[in-house]
């Protein structure tokens, strides 16, 4: 059974001494498609060049929000030029963060809102990030819906209220390497989620999933990821591995 990892930074220089290894890997571990969001200008070049590279990437193009400051607007130029260039899988990874800098709040409101509005125009998807700001972003999703816009909140760590009120709003969560910690929070939320509604991801080389905590995450570790939702689901590792990929093609098939 194939998975897809739906976020990976695999075009990072951390992978720069093995990437050619670490996609073997991922094949290995029947990862059928990898799909990378943009975090910034710094980004792009190299995310392109990895996805010329392997036949199973595929790039987003978003402005990510802590790259997000006082100068923002020439970032979303140029985001905006690539849009209009080529095809992109989805306008990713945009969102809010409040964890690292509460300075731009304002601005990454404004970058979100302006995205998104460009996702509906190419209809494509959103990928979200809302670190310590899930119920803010909630909200400006709820004002932004309409039939055009979909997405995914990626490195869901909510709580069921959370999750229930993005499912309603016709969204994806995001599951990665934090519903394998110990105290991660998912152990209580995806045992009452129906599968309908999730999609897999590592953020490599971000959150690594239990043994490799701590560790650089990889798209191969995405099985560590089915098999914790295959126990708390109690249903089948082939279950996990077929719905989460029918749901990630349905993510990313235009609408």
């Amino acid at each position: 059974m194939t998975m897809i990892d739906t976020h990976a930074h695999i075009y990072l220089d951390v992978f720069d001494p093995d990437l050619d290894e670490m996609m073997e890997r991922a094949v290995e571990e029947n990862v059928e498609k990898i799909y990378m969001p943009n975090v910034d200008d710094t980004s792009i070049d190299r995310m392109f060049e990895v996805e010329e590279k392997y036949d199973l990437c595929f790039c987003m193009m978003g402005l990510h929000p802590c790259s997000v400051n006082a100068k923002f607007e020439k970032q979303l130029y140029i985001v905006e030029d690539w849009l209009g260039k080529r095809s992109f899988s989805a306008i990713g990874e945009i969102g809010t963060d409040l964890y690292w800098d509460k300075a731009f709040w304002e601005q990454q409101k404004e970058a979100f809102k302006i995205q998104v509005e460009w996702a509906k125009d190419f209809q494509l998807p959103v990928a979200i990030h809302c670190r310590e700001s899930i119920n803010e972003t909630i909200v400006m999703v709820e004002e932004l819906k309409d039939d055009n816009l979909r997405g995914v909140f990626h490195c869901f760590t909510g709580d069921l209220e959370q999750a229930h009120k993005i499912i309603e709003l016709g969204f994806y969560l995001g599951i990665g390497g934090i519903s394998t910690f110990k105290n991660g929070g998912l152990d209580k939320v995806l045992p009452e989620v129906s599968l309908d509604h999730l999609v897999l991801e590592t953020d490599s080389p971000y959150l690594a999933p239990t043994p490799y905590r701590g560790k650089r995450n990889e798209p191969s570790y995405v099985g560590l990821v089915a098999a914790k939702l295959s126990e708390l689901k109690g249903i089948s590792l082939a279950e996990v591995k077929d719905l989460t990929t029918k749901n990630a093609n349905q993510l990313f098939t235009p609408s």
